[in-house]
């Protein structure tokens, strides 16, 4: 669990998902049925979904100024799949997007994706710098410039790591 809060709107599902394994200790989530639930899947999705997964965690990695973690099929060559429609209210005119053929998580995590962008968020959810942990976060710092998921936790580690080797 990362020492900072969720992140806003749909972005919250993005974070979750990418946080549902520890990289220090391999526990996989979605190798539960809670897990699996949790985000409406069955086991034959796992190779799909891991996949957006670290996909996923790559990009937010980008976001902090990190190299990928892992050879990953590029976001986007996988959010193409994702079935979006936008709908617009006759009434007063408005529209929005929503997952076309009941929200498939693909869907679900592409409209967080498209959201974050119009709303300027998607550049701040970031991937923790610590190649141990990975994990998630959302940087609600001044000027986007975190680097930890937990100053707590991965951010001391890394300046005690520093301190000693000095």
């Amino acid at each position: 669990m990362t020492g900072r809060s969720a992140a806003p709107g749909g972005l919250a599902l993005v974070q979750s998902l990418v946080n549902t394994v520890a990289l220090e200790s391999g526990v996989d989530a979605l190798d539960t049925a809670d897990g699996l639930a949790r985000f409406g899947l069955v086991p034959d999705d796992l190779p799909a979904v891991r996949a957006l997964r670290e996909s996923l965690r790559a990009a937010l990695l980008a976001h902090a100024g990190h190299p990928p973690h892992a050879e990953v099929t590029p976001l986007d060559t996988l959010l193409a799949g994702a079935p979006l429609r936008v709908s617009v209210d006759g009434g007063d005119g408005s529209a929005a997007l929503a997952p076309a053929g009941g929200g498939p998580l693909l869907s679900r995590v592409a409209l967080a994706v498209a959201e974050g962008l119009v709303a300027g968020t998607w550049q701040r959810l970031k991937a923790c710098e610590a190649a141990d942990c990975r994990a998630a976060y959302y940087d609600r710092s001044p000027a986007a410039r975190g680097r930890w998921c937990s100053m707590q936790v991965c951010g001391a580690r890394a300046k005690m790591r520093r301190y000693r080797a000095k």
